[in-house]
């Protein structure tokens, strides 16, 4: 059997320096907001033309329309984004017209737009909001029904330290996973979008399903092996559980990592925030939350035994 509850002070250790690292890269850095949160303009155009047309070309082709504030980011062998202010639809279709132009031919049509995404700033900052309240519920809801299912379980810890320990868990899974991002929109431009929070509500009902099998399976150890200590209980629930969270984390990521290396460029980034998410969620599940459980218990033992 693995000895994983007894030798919790190095998993905390791990975690601590992941968490104490992405909180840096947060404070120093932060994250590099979509034109979801900060509205604006989003067009994806893709040149038939081998090579393409410089940065350079394509601002001096659209510098009569006054665009304002335009970043042009190429990927791909043959595609061309270009961040903007938010604009009507007759400004959309002027730029098209204006790349058109001055790059095609009567013969060819040179360009073709793949995406185009406009959103204002109110409704950037709507969207922010509500994401923020979308995971603040969540993690409200969590807590009370993680209570709830173990509302029986008062010895030797009490029910809604359970709820407390899958919170720390989500906390872990989540600022790591943000922490990561961070550092990807420092050194690679990444921004996170509304898909980017759908995917850390995704993390949130993933980890906690995770971290739940555990404590159901402590539960009943407890009943079963009245005669363990609660950390020998807890280790042993762990050991039993520990090849079921495996096997189920490595069967999602065999899909997500086909995903990811097959699905489309929009959702790329959205997929990968899941492969971060399964991996600590599955992480913290066994080596935090449990493990933080028989801290507090022997926390409470010291209290008791000073008075």
């Amino acid at each position: 059997m693995l000895k994983i509850i007894q030798h919790r002070k190095i998993w905390f250790i791990i975690s601590g320096s992941l968490c104490l690292l992405s909180i840096l890269s947060l404070i120093f850095w932060g994250l590099k907001p979509a034109i979801d949160f900060t509205g604006g303009t989003l067009m994806e155009i893709e040149f038939s033309q081998i090579p393409r047309p410089t940065v350079n070309e394509i601002k001096e082709a659209l510098s009569p329309l006054n665009l304002g504030d335009l970043r042009i980011q190429y990927f791909g062998d043959k595609g061309v984004l270009f961040r903007l202010k938010n604009i009507d639809e007759d400004t959309h279709q002027k730029i098209l017209k204006s790349l058109e132009d001055k790059f095609g031919s009567k013969d060819k049509k040179v360009i073709e737009e793949k995406r185009f995404e406009s959103i204002g700033p109110i409704i950037g900052k709507e969207l922010s909001n509500k994401a923020k309240w979308s995971i603040t519920l969540v993690v409200i809801m969590i807590i009370v029904y993680v209570a709830w299912a173990f509302r029986r379980v008062s010895k030797p810890v009490s029910s809604w330290k359970y709820g407390l320990a899958a919170i720390a868990a989500l906390v872990h899974d989540i600022l790591i996973t943000t922490g990561i991002f961070s550092v990807l929109g420092h050194f690679l431009n990444v921004e996170i979008d509304i898909l980017f929070i759908t995917a850390l509500l995704t993390i949130l009902g993933y980890s906690v399903n995770d971290t739940i099998v555990v404590f159901d399976r402590t539960r009943e150890n407890l009943h079963r092996h009245p005669e363990e200590g609660f950390d020998e209980v807890v280790n042993r629930s762990v050991n039993e559980t520990i090849v079921r969270s495996i096997n189920t984390s490595l069967t999602t990521l065999f899909v997500l990592l086909s995903v990811f290396f097959l699905g489309g460029r929009t959702i790329r980034y959205f997929v990968l925030a899941l492969i971060f998410g399964v991996i600590f969620g599955t992480y913290s599940s066994i080596f935090i939350a449990s493990p933080l459980l028989v801290t507090w218990e022997k926390l409470r033992r010291k209290k008791q035994f000073k008075r």
